[in-house]
């Protein structure tokens, strides 16, 4: 089974040549960090999750995280040494302020770096996702006390955050949770209830965990307006800094899951012994609004599983293909067998999962990069359309990214043949590890209903139309430039894409049945559109950088053939979904509910 190595070429080129991670240089947020040293910075990010981290997956899966009698848990073997090195390379930091210990550096380098750890190690790479989104909402939300206390620590990553929202009867639904929050004569709260699903919820890689709990305060209003949030901290915090007395919060059970094994999935109890000891973050009632502060990027972070997890399946599969023979190819030699990379269906295999990872990779960064325009651009018209493209990608990024690290991961196992359906090669583990990500964050159906219900509707459906029109800018340039192949089958597309907009706009969005019947699939087309345009956008940046002779000329053809791949092989699956989007809701609807289960 192979290790993973980060396609550290393959990275740069996208943060420079496709999304411009250089034009951040002048934002003044950015001006003196350094950027012009990114390269470095990658080459030894590389090096670490590679020797370090990635080592550590095939640990996680076999040995798993293990509850104590006591409640705590055990990690796998490997996972404390390797995570104490994580921190001590500040790696977890990279992006967060420096007010508080953070690097700086903007959130599209923070991404480069989280892909790789990601796949060096998705069960792993969870713990500082989740303690990254802590960050966020109490960077945001927080009280100054607040921010001093909790963030300089959560940041380096020797305390681990955790979010707590969902209960056993509430799903997806989290206006139904009924945690309590009481408040006392100090000030604090006192927290009880149940909350299940909490990824590394208790552990031993951290001394400390901050949980963010979801929790209603008495006479609270129903449903998800009468939210509040509380810091919960496993141990309590003295005035100098210290660690004090353990807090009336237990893990008592994990999830027994289908991947990610070395992820404990808690159950945890608030309050079995007369409360646990919370703090209110903002005011009362805004839980909810302050959650969804984090979500953006929570969501691309998850959508950043699906590329990452494919990656590393395609490399093992690839490497499979290189060393496997099967079969005969002309020309094969007399008593020989032919490499099976060299069969065709072998190839388009290998090429669709290439060419998919490639547009992933595109699609998350310039999603990071919008964000980091959000919240830094000087100026605010321009931080306004960065909020909005932000706002349209990121479901594109969560639900079609995530969807395909199934597709891939899939396909990793059938270039495997047999031996794919076999544990000890290590394939199954990306297919395995991965299928949660889609669940993760709102399952895709709710991406799919965020994007035709809010995104399409934003501005009456014109940040939409003009990223429509961007994508027509760069086929005007394909048709003239000799790559008329990929810009036609770009503009059938698009074409497609704008037509499902406006059928979808005029047909009520997310509030009728005809439009939320049409979500998926027109979460999927928007995904491929968008895809296949900035893997058209590298084709025109390397076809520029080969008119410079120079001298990675392979790396640059590969470029072009897979943007012209992708043009010819998936590109028309666009066109081939619109009649889905534009159908209505009545063939859902039209067998009976007691029907179906015959």
């Amino acid at each position: 089974m192979s290790e993973y190595t980060p396609p550290l070429d393959d990275m740069k080129f996208t943060l420079k040549q496709v999304v411009d991670v250089d034009s951040l240089a002048e934002f003044p947020s950015f001006a003196d960090i350094g950027l012009e040293s990114l390269n470095d910075l990658l080459d030894e990010a590389g090096r670490f999750f590679n020797e370090v981290i990635s080592p550590t997956n095939r640990t996680g899966d076999l040995e798993g995280s293990s509850l104590n009698s006591d409640g705590s848990i055990s990690t796998p073997t490997g996972f404390k040494e390797a995570y104490a090195q994580y921190v001590d390379a500040g790696w977890g930091a990279i992006s967060f302020d420096p007010e508080y210990g953070g690097g700086g550096f903007p959130w599209l380098v923070g991404i480069a770096v989280t892909e790789m750890l990601t796949a060096a190690n998705m069960a792993l790479s969870l713990n500082p996702m989740l303690t990254q989104g802590s960050i966020h909402a109490l960077t945001a939300h927080g009280d100054s006390n607040q921010k001093l206390t909790w963030l300089p620590k959560l940041i380096t990553g020797e305390w681990a955050g955790t979010m707590n929202l969902t209960e056993p009867h509430a799903g997806s639904d989290v206006g139904a949770l009924t945690t309590k929050a009481e408040r006392q004569d100090n000030g604090t709260y006192k927290i009880t209830g149940q909350k299940i699903f909490i990824t590394w919820g208790e552990h031993d890689l951290t001394e400390n965990i901050v949980h963010l709990v979801l929790a209603r305060t008495p006479n609270a209003p129903p449903g998800t307006k009468g939210i509040s949030l509380f810091i919960v901290p496993k141990y309590m915090v003295n005035e100098d800094g210290t660690l004090g007395e353990a807090n009336d919060v237990k893990c008592i059970s994990i999830e027994h899951k289908l991947g990610i094994h070395a992820s404990p999935t808690c159950v945890l109890q608030f309050g079995e012994n007369g409360g646990a000891e919370g703090y209110l973050v903002g005011d009362e009632n805004s839980g909810m609004r302050y959650m969804f502060t984090m979500m953006n990027q929570a969501r691309l972070a998850v959508g950043l599983e699906g590329l990452s997890v494919a990656d590393r399946s395609y490399q093992q599969a690839l490497e499979y293909a290189l060393e496997r023979r099967q079969g005969r190819r002309e020309g094969t030699a007399k008593g020989d067998s032919a490499l099976i990379i060299e069969h065709p269906d072998v190839r388009r295999m290998l090429m669709t999962m290439k060419s998919y990872i490639e547009a992933m990779r595109c699609l998350i960064y310039l999603n990071a990069k919008s964000i980091d325009v959000a919240h830094n651009h000087p100026e605010e018209t321009a931080r306004e359309r960065g909020k909005e493209l932000t706002d349209l990608l990121t479901p594109l990024s969560k639900g079609w990214c995530t969807d395909l690290g199934n597709e891939i991961t899939s396909l990793g196992i059938q270039v495997h043949g047999g031996m794919g359906f076999v544990e000890e090669t290590g394939a199954a583990q990306h297919y395995r590890d991965i299928r949660i990500a889609g669940i993760y964050e709102g399952t895709n159906g709710i991406q799919a209903i965020d994007l035709v219900g809010r995104k399409l509707g934003m501005r009456d459906g014109e940040v939409v139309y003009e990223l429509l029109s961007e994508i027509d800018s760069t086929i005007t340039i394909l048709l003239d430039n000799d790559m008329k192949e990929i810009g036609s089958s770009l503009q059938d597309a698009n074409e497609s894409l704008r037509a499902a907009s406006t059928w979808l706009l005029e047909n009520g969005g997310g509030g009728s049945d005809a439009g939320l019947a049409g979500a998926t699939p027109y979460l999927r087309m928007f995904g491929t559109t968008v895809g296949g345009w900035l893997l058209a956008k590298s084709a025109l940046r390397a076809q520029e950088l080969l008119s410079e002779e120079p001298e990675n000329v392979s790396f640059l053809e590969a470029k072009v053939e897979t943007a012209l791949f992708f043009a010819q092989q998936l590109l028309p699956q666009v066109t081939g979904l619109l009649p889905s989007v534009i159908s209505g809701a009545d063939s859902l609807f039209a067998i009976g509910s007691e029907t179906l289960r015959r």
